[in-house]
């Protein structure tokens, strides 16, 4: 905007004409003014097209442009007596901006006035007191009309109605402001007329004319030739000195024998004396003279006052007031102090002088004997040094932490009646003396702090006291140095000295430190110091800063993985993945979920407890090699995590098994291959391992049956070998501990020679032990070994 008014003010200065237009005042809403287009020579669409529009010179905007059609035209009525008063000519000024190119052209619009006020007199009724001795041809100046309107329209000629003594003349002062004159045609008796009245008008010379009316009384004053008269030459009255201000003292009358104003009587003061003037009032009209102040015996014992009486015409007389004061017990004792100690150590021993003082009464007899004690309880006392003269004691031990000031107060009374009494009040401060050690408001402050907090992090504020004053009250704090032998904890806070704020000096480790204790030691200015100790005692916070570490399984473990049976159901026990956190609380709480997986619909983990099961049945179109990445989270803000690879391998058989053990994909050692070629290799070796076994297994059949038939009649038929779950525990491993495996499954081997095939079966669960032994019988194969084994968890 200011840019804008600055380019204005350019291309305002550029151009010199200015375009001037009339506009009655009031004229109404929408009332046309000009043509802008027409008067600057452009067209109702170049207008629009450079965006014309009108800057007022002041705030408030009276004319609107139409960028359609260039008329200017009235938006808001103007009153050309509120804008410009009495000021002619009236110009409203504005500016018309145009942009592309940016031009600038002044105009003006000037306010024409109209007949729209009429002459007013201020006031409705003009009085005029003229003597009766006044000579013809006086002139009298009459009170003007006003009239806002200007040039014709303004006030123009006065006229009075008919009357025998006067007539009216205007005249014309130099700023073209008209006024009247009021002209005394013949000589006034006061005897014969005593007032007169007629009207006076004010017309001015609009069209139609406006006119004011006003009443004009004369009132003819009558020739003063008798002097005012004193009932009395002087007047004697008794005044008691205590009476109150505004009371009356005596009342002077006069009279006078003319009528009217020359009969009306005004008293007043002679100012003879400065000290009556200011002592005496009297009352123009009534006479009455009062106090304007109270009297004082002891000062001013007589007053003589002259009092002038004044009539309408000027005529006076004079008469003489003489008052006496009648003396009264009204002067209180005074107290004078002639020493004062104002601060007094708290340790001064009873009788030290604190003040002396002396208590004198101006009055005199029993008015002016005074006594002297002190108001209310307080360590001090009075002594009577001399006649009139005291010295105030002290009569006890003082302490300043009870009480730091006393306000004593001397009350001095006399033995006048009534009594009069007056008091004085001395300030007496104590001086501080070293007496209180200062004060913990806690004895142990607790504080937390969160590790690796930065050094100089404010913990906290410790605060002690001190009943004492000034430097015996300054308190300053510091770390007590801990005895030799100890751990050095004041090492890890500092205590700021003057403000007690307590600060990190170094960042702790919750898992080293998780909280000590430090001695803080505050001690006052005085001399000698005097001590006092806290307990401060720091909680160290955990924050995040450990992520998860995986305990199973290891990360530099290069075994093939876990292995699942191709008949795995859904919710088998694959791995339990076992993390720790060297957090505590909520950033040690550890939650799993499986964040990779060759197949994802395949496994699930356990969120609390890190258990890797199947989510489904294995199908025969799994892969047979699953990579699964499990994520570790903690519960810290911000969390931390960590991730644990599983290798999975899904078989049928040991044979199986051992394929895919010896084709560990962990291995760095194997070329890398494609599926396809891993796929046909496991089929080629599967064909010659069944190849292979259907040979072994029909040459051990007839071995087998050959066998039997020579030893029936000789032995019994043998019963299968299963080994319980003790039979393995001295041998077996304990996975209890790594957290893996649920008590509800259990390893079971099984290795038969009459079947014809050989199994390598993992996790079947075992429910039933009785079953089982009640599944072996003598349909089942005699040389069956079974062995079992649980697995923890």
């Amino acid at each position: 905007r200011a840019v804008a008014l600055f380019l204005l003010l350019c291309v305002s200065g550029m151009r010199a004409e200015i375009a001037r237009y009339s506009v009655p005042e009031e004229a109404e809403r929408g009332f046309f003014v000009a043509n802008i287009a027409k008067d600057l020579g452009l067209t109702g669409e170049e207008l629009l097209a450079r965006q014309a529009r009108l800057v007022p010179d002041g705030e408030k905007q009276y004319l609107h442009l139409n960028q359609h059609t260039g008329d200017l035209v009235v938006t808001e009525q103007m009153d050309r007596e509120e804008l410009c008063g009495q000021s002619e000519p009236c110009l409203m000024r504005f500016e018309v901006l145009l942009q592309n190119p940016l031009q600038s052209f002044r105009a003006e619009v000037r306010l024409t006035d109209i007949n729209d006020h009429a002459p007013v007199f201020l006031n409705k009724e003009i009085v005029l007191k003229i003597p009766e001795s006044a000579m013809p041809e006086t002139r009298f100046l009459l009170e003007s009309a006003q009239d806002l309107d200007v040039g014709n329209n303004s006030l123009q000629h006065y006229s009075i109605s008919s009357n025998e003594y006067f007539h009216v003349y205007t005249r014309q002062r130099n700023a073209g402001r008209r006024y009247a004159e009021l002209v005394l045609d013949r000589a006034l008796d006061r005897e014969q007329q005593a007032e007169f009245a007629f009207s006076i008008t004010a017309v001015d010379g609009g069209t139609p004319p406006r006119s004011g009316t006003a009443l004009i009384r004369v009132v003819v004053l009558d020739t003063n030739d008798n002097i005012p008269v004193f009932t009395r030459s002087l007047y004697k009255v008794s005044v008691r000195e205590n009476i109150s201000h505004d009371t009356l003292v005596v009342v002077v009358s006069a009279s006078d024998l003319d009528s009217g104003t020359n009969g009306e009587i005004a008293y007043s003061i002679v100012q003879n004396s400065k000290e009556n003037v200011e002592t005496f009032k009297i009352n123009p009209e009534t006479g009455q003279i009062r106090l304007k102040k109270p009297l004082d015996y002891e000062e001013t014992k007589t007053y003589e006052i002259d009092v002038q009486a004044t009539d309408g015409g000027g005529l006076s007389a004079h008469c003489k007031v003489e008052v006496q004061v009648e003396d009264v017990n009204d002067n209180a004792p005074e107290v004078i102090i002639t020493s004062l100690t104002s601060t007094l150590s708290e340790a001064a021993p009873p009788n030290t002088v604190v003040a002396l003082f002396n208590v004198r009464d101006r009055d005199s007899g029993d008015n002016g004997r005074t006594t002297c004690e002190l108001a209310g309880e307080q360590p001090f006392g009075i002594s009577l040094l001399a006649a009139d003269a005291y010295a105030l004691v002290t009569s006890e031990e003082l302490d300043r932490e009870e009480v730091a000031e006393y306000n004593v107060t001397v009350r001095a009374r006399d033995e006048g009646s009534p009594a009069l009494s007056t008091s004085k009040t001395l300030l007496v401060r104590l001086l501080d003396v070293n007496d209180n050690a200062p004060t913990f408001i806690q004895d142990i402050y607790t504080m937390v702090m969160s590790e690796n907090e930065p050094a100089g992090t404010s913990l906290g504020h410790l605060r002690a006291t001190d009943a004492d004053a000034g430097e015996n009250a300054h308190v300053r704090y510091a770390i007590e140095a801990p005895p030799p032998g100890t751990p050095a904890a004041a090492s890890f806070v500092s205590v700021d000295a003057e403000s007690g704020t307590v600060r990190t000096l170094r960042p702790l480790d919750y898992e080293k430190v998780r909280a000590f204790e430090v001695s803080v030691l505050a001690s006052d200015g005085g001399s000698p110091p005097l001590s006092a100790r806290a307990l401060l005692r720091i909680v160290v916070q955990d924050l995040n800063d450990n992520a998860p570490v995986v305990l199973h399984p290891p990360s530099d473990s290069s075994a093939a993985g876990e292995l699942v049976p191709r008949w795995a159901p859904s919710g088998y026990l694959v791995a339990k993945v076992v993390a720790v956190d060297a957090d505590a609380g909520q950033n040690a709480w550890l939650s799993y979920e499986l964040a990779k997986a060759t197949e994802p619909g395949l496994f699930r983990v356990g969120l609390h407890s890190g258990e890797v099961r199947t989510a489904r049945a294995v199908m025969e179109r799994d892969a047979p090699r699953q990579r699964l990445v499990v994520l570790v989270r903690d519960r810290g803000h911000p969390p931390r995590s960590t991730t644990a690879t599983l290798a999975v391998a899904l078989v049928h058989d040991f044979s199986d098994a051992f394929l895919q053990l010896d084709h560990d994909p962990a291995s760095r050692q194997q070329p890398q291959v494609t599926e396809e070629d891993l796929l046909t290799t496991y089929l080629i070796a599967s064909l010659s391992c069944v190849s292979s076994l259907f040979l072994l297994s029909v040459v051990a059949l007839a071995t087998a049956k050959l066998c039997k038939a020579r030893l029936r009649a000789h032995l019994s038929p043998p019963s299968a070998t299963c080994y319980a779950d003790g039979d393995f525990s001295s041998d077996g491993v304990d996975v209890g501990g790594m957290g893996t495996l649920s008590p509800a499954y259990r390893y079971e081997v099984c290795l038969t020679t009459g079947s014809g095939r050989s199994e390598f079966q993992f996790l079947r669960p075992v429910l039933l032990s009785q079953q089982s032994s009640a599944e072996t019988g003598p349909d089942k194969d005699e040389d069956q070994l079974c062995s079992s084994q649980p697995a923890g968890e």
